[in-house]
């Protein structure tokens, strides 16, 4: 079974930050953090009205990491001119709602496939690894591969926000999706709305490579600490059964 990566998304940083103005708390002292604490990446999504992450943030974390970035960006042209411009490991195409809270559901890759497919290209002759952000269903799926995009992301936020009989059938659908991409050679991530009572089932699914979760850790680390958030986190990853890091230094999870 394949080691399974944690990118840790520090988006809520700068969203605290952006409350008051000024430089504190650093979304890039943060990212620096969760790097030595062990994470595989980093997550950033720069939203076209910068409610949070920022243009600088981009720069300063291009520059200061030695672990991947994942560029989170909406399917503009000004976004494509910033992913090329700063080249980031990886760039993952989200839906964008101006009046949305946080990003709901994933982008429709099959709609948009002709809009999709210069922009993916562009990218990825820039050496960039374009994930897309989509539902569990095998009509994206199908359309996020035809892009010639090698990853995907499956959206995890019904299956996080349901219960009961309904959180059973959503979690079949992602188990039913992160086999039925793999066996195509996409690679498959999985994220939004990941916690520690609701991560297990997600990270058992074998297929499945990198969780990235964010605003739970983010809000878990304001009372134990970044560091300690993430090693619980990865004990819970660990229960499901998937090797995963563990960095010096880390409390064991409690």
């Amino acid at each position: 079974m394949t080691r399974l990566r944690l990118g840790v998304n520090i988006d809520h940083v700068a969203t605290v930050r952006n409350a008051r103005g000024g430089d504190n708390p650093d979304p890039v002292r943060a990212a620096r953090l969760a790097q030595e604490a062990g994470a595989d990446g980093i997550t950033a999504h720069l939203r076209e009205d910068r409610r949070h992450i920022s243009d600088a943030d981009i720069a300063a974390l291009s520059k200061a990491l030695r672990i991947p970035l994942n560029l989170e960006m909406a399917a503009t042209g000004e976004m494509l001119a910033i992913a090329l411009k700063h080249r980031p490991h990886a760039a993952c195409i989200v839906p964008e709602k101006r009046e949305e809270r946080t990003t709901e559901g994933g982008i429709d890759a099959a709609g948009q496939f002709d809009r999709l497919k210069p922009m993916v290209e562009k990218m990825v002759a820039a050496g960039i690894r374009v994930s897309m952000f989509i539902e569990p269903d095998a009509r994206q799926i199908d359309a996020s591969k035809a892009l010639c995009a090698p990853v995907i992301e499956l959206h995890t936020g019904a299956y996080a926000h349901a219960s009961g009989e309904a959180q059973a059938r959503e979690l079949a659908r992602l188990r039913e999706a992160a086999a039925y991409g793999a066996a195509l050679g996409l690679e498959i991530h999985a994220g939004h709305g990941l916690t520690y009572d609701n991560v297990a089932p997600i990270a058992a699914i074998p297929q499945i490579v990198e969780l990235n979760i964010g605003h739970f850790l983010i809000g878990e680390a304001i009372f134990v600490g970044l560091n300690n958030a993430m090693a619980r986190m990865r004990g819970m990853m660990r229960e499901a059964g998937r090797e995963v890091g563990f960095a010096k230094g880390d409390r064991a999870p409690s």
